[in-house]
């Protein structure tokens, strides 16, 4: 197990701890420089699995039920085409999109941190937002659009992450069976998840401490720019091969 993974899980769910959010992103980016995205992506939704269940049995009785069922059957017909991408893509293709990808989300969510009222969003715009995700999952497990989506349309921090983590729980299920058939999952990355799921928990527990103690507008913003700063600098890397 080399160090810069158990570094990676370890940052990526004290983020989610703090924040609720970003722990794909910052796992897959920090990881993206030294490994391809066809092994970081299946063994991060391994590791990731329990935190969804976890979270959603929590604020089960706020989910909304309706926005979780549109947006699943978006999700797994993105999902499909992204897989079969991940696994037969070019490698620098892939990282330079999904450097563009991690620059593109940050700088939403910035603007989305000034904004003081929610926005509506049509059903047109909502299928594309499905389906774009379901894309950038299969490829990378990146459900920033799908936050960004549901932060608009719930009442609450419980709402939000009641709902988000039940469409993160049916893609990830799916996208694990996805990835078993396709061969994406192996043996030895099934076995190195298992491993970092102490690693996991130890830096959600961190994160959630954490999050009593900094100001979570503050700890947002931060982990932006610096999503930022990486996608700016993975395409750089990968486009001077």
């Amino acid at each position: 197990m080399e160090i810069i993974t158990v570094i990676a899980v370890f940052c990526a769910f004290i983020v989610k701890g703090m924040c609720g959010f970003a722990n794909t992103l910052v796992f897959s980016t920090i990881m993206s420089f030294s490994t391809n995205n066809v092994s970081i992506s299946p063994l991060e939704v391994i590791v990731g699995y329990p935190s969804n269940i976890v979270m959603a049995w929590k604020e089960r009785k706020s989910i909304s039920v309706g926005t979780c069922i549109r947006l699943s059957v978006f999700v797994i017909l993105g999902s499909i085409p992204g897989a079969i991408f991940l696994k037969n893509g070019n490698t620098e293709f892939i990282k330079v999109l999904f450097g563009l990808t991690v620059i593109l989300v940050g700088i939403e969510a910035f603007f989305r941190e000034y904004q003081k009222e929610k926005s509506k969003t049509s059903p047109a715009v909502l299928a594309v937002i499905g389906i774009v995700s379901g894309l950038l999952c299969g490829l990378f497990g990146i459900g920033a659009l799908l936050a960004a989506y549901v932060s608009r349309t719930t009442e609450n921090s419980s709402q939000f992450r009641g709902t988000i983590c039940v469409v993160f729980l049916v893609e990830n299920t799916f996208r694990i069976i996805l990835y078993t058939i396709t061969g994406i999952i192996t043996f030895e990355i099934f076995k190195s998840a298992v491993v970092l799921i102490p690693v996991m928990l130890i830096g959600l527990v961190a994160g959630m401490i954490l999050a009593n103690i900094v100001d979570e507008k503050i700890v947002r913003k931060v982990v932006i720019v610096l999503l930022i700063l990486s996608g700016i600098s993975l395409i750089i890397n990968n486009l001077s091969l």
